[in-house]
Order: structure tokens, then sequence, then C-alpha cells
């Protein structure tokens, strides 16, 4: 099983990245390994709502004028490095 997925999502008022962890005790800590990203707004920790959907996920809203495609794909890499890295330390 794959410790995380990522969607985009459109909304009429903000574009989001949805982020789904296999292991939502580790939320708060993907959390604050997001917030090195200078384009990123803010980060909620927000109850998923609909079927086959993890209980929470982490929400990202980006800075006006952000690639939402390229910060996926660079969130996606980061988070890549974070579970190896993670996975190497135990």
């Amino acid at each position: 099983m794959l410790p995380f997925r990522s969607e985009i999502r459109n909304s009429p008022s903000h574009q989001t990245i949805k982020i789904f962890l296999t292991d939502k005790s580790l939320d708060n800590k993907i959390k604050r390994h997001l917030e090195h990203f200078k384009e990123i707004e803010f980060i909620e920790i927000r109850e998923s709502i609909g079927q086959n959907r993890a209980d929470e996920n982490i929400t990202v809203f980006l800075k006006d004028g952000v690639d939402i495609n390229k910060m996926k794909t660079s969130i996606d890499s980061s988070l890549w490095w974070y579970f190896e890295k993670d996975m190497v330390d135990e």
C-alpha cells in the first residue's frame, strides 16, 4: 500500500491539493514538512467526506499565481523523499 496519494481539487474559490495519508497519525508531521514550500499560503488538516476516502486529509492552499500542476509534482517528490528517508532511518 502506498504511504500517500494526492489530488488536485478545483473549487470556485481556490484550487487546492489534497493529500491522503495511509497513516493519519503522520498528519501533523507531514503538515510541518510541507511548511517549507514558499508557494504554499496555508495548510489545514480536514475531515474527509465521501466514499472510499481516508478519515482525514491535508489540504494545501497555494498562493495566487502558483502553477498547481508543478506544485503537485514538487509536493509528491518531497513526500516520496520523506517516506523513503523515514524507512531508511528505521
